[in-house]
């Protein structure tokens, strides 16, 4: 069950009474008591459990004091077998938007509180480049955009171009340019004839957005073969960032995908696994639609099976947001990319070439990639492929 991002447990203790609505405290005695005894006075307790004890389905029996002066005891803290139950219930469901209720938001931080998720960002604060202050809430700024941004299942049915043509020209883009792709090709209609051309107008885009120093527009008309002019380029460009009301921060499985890699502490290997199962995933038209996060999940959970390193725990569930049943689908899709390059059953093999140098480990060549494990999850789509 997916566990959504929440407060940091262990920086946010401090503060455990302003990020937490009464609503919820109201609700669960026990949870209450855990989180309030955190530098909190007992007096400020005994008004709010007065005021709703009419309401409150578990009895509550006020304390009693010998004169209104006299400062109340404080209340004996919960028992060790009690959190134990409470942890035993497992995470709270989690609806599938990502704006969840503030109550699901206060279920969550108990179940991190009380299941001691640790924190993966306690040792970076001398780090500034690793924004250990509020890595959280841009991970949770990532969730929103995803969904936002979101990319529709088959959302090129009906339109003069279809799925193979556009994985004959993902085959040589990038993931960014493929985003910025996906995303126009989505609102706009485009014909065969210029499909090429919005293909070199996102590389423009990408490498706007992404390098310091981008290409000259005539580098792309060089490669192009001359087949469109640097003012079909710029017209193109000017439709493309118009068409996005300039919004090109759409989030990548690797964004995602760096933080699951870190919440596992995988080794080079692993991590480089995951993002050569994440660009294969580029010219499969059949998952388009699925959200950054969940790809980066799916990569992060099959590279790590396929290579034999364990099962996918909690602590991952927690920092990536899925457990391994949610992202089993997309791990078959993965699976079945996998089993169709390196059976030649398909022409793209750009992605697999790239993941065979030295510098990339030569990854897309080890014998895992044909292990049993694979062609398993793999099977319940070749059929229909």
């Amino acid at each position: 069950m997916a566990l959504l991002p929440c407060p940091t447990v262990s920086n946010d203790l401090k503060n455990i009474d302003t990020g937490v609505h009464s609503k919820a405290k109201s609700r669960v005695t026990i949870k209450g008591t855990v989180l309030e005894e955190i530098g909190n006075k007992v007096t400020t307790r005994a008004a709010q459990v007065a005021k709703k004890a009419q309401n409150s389905k578990v009895p509550f029996q006020p304390t009693k004091t010998a004169n209104d002066n006299e400062q109340l005891k404080p209340t004996a803290s919960v028992k060790p077998v009690q959190m134990e139950m409470l942890a035993s219930k497992g995470p709270s469901p989690t609806p599938e938007d990502i704006s969840m209720k503030e109550e699901n938001l206060c279920q969550a931080f108990y179940d991190a509180l009380l299941c001691k998720i640790e924190d993966i960002d306690n040792e970076d604060w001398e780090n500034p480049q690793l924004c250990s202050d509020y890595v959280k809430d841009i991970y949770r700024y990532l969730r929103q955009q995803e969904v936002l941004q979101s990319i529709n299942p088959h959302f090129l049915d009906g339109r003069d171009i279809n799925g193979r043509m556009c994985a004959i020209l993902v085959d040589w883009l990038v993931p960014m340019c493929v985003a910025i792709m996906d995303q126009f090709l989505q609102v706009q209609p485009v014909s065969r004839k210029k499909l090429q051309l919005v293909g070199i107008t996102a590389v423009l885009l990408a490498s706007k957005y992404k390098e310091m120093f981008s290409p000259n527009i005539e580098d792309f008309v060089y490669i192009t073969d001359n087949a469109y002019t640097s003012s079909q380029i710029r017209e193109m460009e000017t439709l493309i960032l118009k068409e996005l009301k300039f919004e090109l921060g759409r989030p990548l499985p690797l964004h995602f995908l760096r933080r699951a890699s870190k919440a596992r502490e995988v080794d080079v290997e692993q991590h480089t696994l995951a993002k050569y199962l994440i660009e294969l995933t580029l010219i499969d038209y059949d998952i388009v639609h699925y959200h950054p996060s969940k790809v980066a999940a799916a990569a992060s959970c099959l590279s790590q099976k396929v290579l034999g390193q364990g099962k996918w725990n909690l602590k991952q569930q927690y920092y990536t947001g899925y457990t391994e049943n949610e992202v089993l689908e997309v791990m078959q899709h993965m699976a079945k990319n996998v089993v169709k390059v390196n059976e030649n059953l398909i022409k793209f093999i750009a992605i697999k070439n790239k993941y065979a140098s030295n510098r990339l480990l030569k990854i897309s060549t080890i014998p895992q990639l044909n292990s049993k494990t694979i062609k398993e999850l793999a099977s319940p789509l070749m059929g229909r492929s």
